[in-house]
């Protein structure tokens, strides 16, 4: 599909704008006392609300070099980068779907992911307010996605949820404690909803993969063993994120892994 690179560049810069508002969800949204919407951006250290010019995503961030302009505590660099991702996928989203609702729809699919996995993270939670609404919203845009049918969705939002909440719960009979997390299993069926059940395959390999060797990292560098705990919600967000976008090479990969064991 071939796309006038101006909408590219305006779907870059609408997503950086967008990802300001995503660190203020993903500041505020664990603490059930606080307001995405009021008060108005502040410094978190001395509470001081920013000017306008101090909002202007990446390049205020660049500009104070990555201080407050008025206390001169240091920002977390976390504040740039969420900008800069929530541009890239806004821009490789109109890259690949075009001026459409099926882009509008997967935008609003990569924002909520890219809030998923900055606050579980920080907090090693995934909040039922992004993906319980986020199950019904995939399941609904299926209706309009030129990415997949109704009937893949329910598929794979009825699967997704069901192969996690049967890993957790075999998971809890033999060890006597949780494994996998319930957001996890809403978190996969939300991928399931949006992506359909032909993702899923390639979402539990490559989570597994990536989170059993960054677990093997962690178990090393923080010595503590089986007690070792990092989230789950991330590696399953960032598979979801490259299936989205890469799914013709992620099939063909597939497609030779099951020609080479059929050998």
């Amino acid at each position: 599909m071939q796309i006038d690179p101006l909408y590219i560049i305006f779907a870059l810069i609408f997503g950086c704008i967008i990802g300001s508002f995503l660190n203020v969800v993903i500041l505020r949204l664990p603490n059930p006392e606080e307001s995405i919407a009021f008060p108005p951006s502040h410094c978190p250290k001395c509470q001081t609300p920013l000017h306008w010019y101090e909002n202007i995503p990446i390049f205020s961030y660049l500009f104070l070099r990555g201080k407050c302009g008025h206390c001169r505590v240091t920002i977390s660099p976390q504040y740039p980068l969420v900008e800069l991702l929530t541009g890239l996928l806004g821009a490789a989203v109109m890259a690949q779907f075009g001026l459409s609702v099926t882009a509008l729809g997967f935008f609003i699919f990569c924002c909520a992911l890219l809030t998923i996995i900055w606050i579980d993270l920080h907090h090693q939670i995934i909040p039922d307010v992004i993906s319980l609404p986020g199950i019904v919203l995939g399941f609904a845009f299926s209706f309009i996605s030129t990415f997949v049918t109704w009937q893949d969705s329910l598929l794979g939002l009825v699967a997704g949820g069901g192969i996690f909440y049967a890993v957790s719960f075999s998971y809890y009979l033999i060890r006597k404690q949780e494994g996998l997390g319930g957001g996890d299993i809403k978190l996969l069926a939300m991928l399931g909803a949006f992506l359909g059940w032909q993702s899923l395959l390639f979402i539990i390999f490559a989570s597994s993969i990536t989170g059993t060797v960054v677990g093997l990292i962690a178990m090393r560098s923080q010595k503590k063993g089986g007690a070792t705990r990092i989230p789950f919600g991330p590696f399953l967000a960032i598979s979801g994120l490259i299936y989205l976008l890469f799914r013709p090479q992620v099939q063909q990969l597939f497609q030779l892994y099951i020609d080479f064991v059929s050998g």
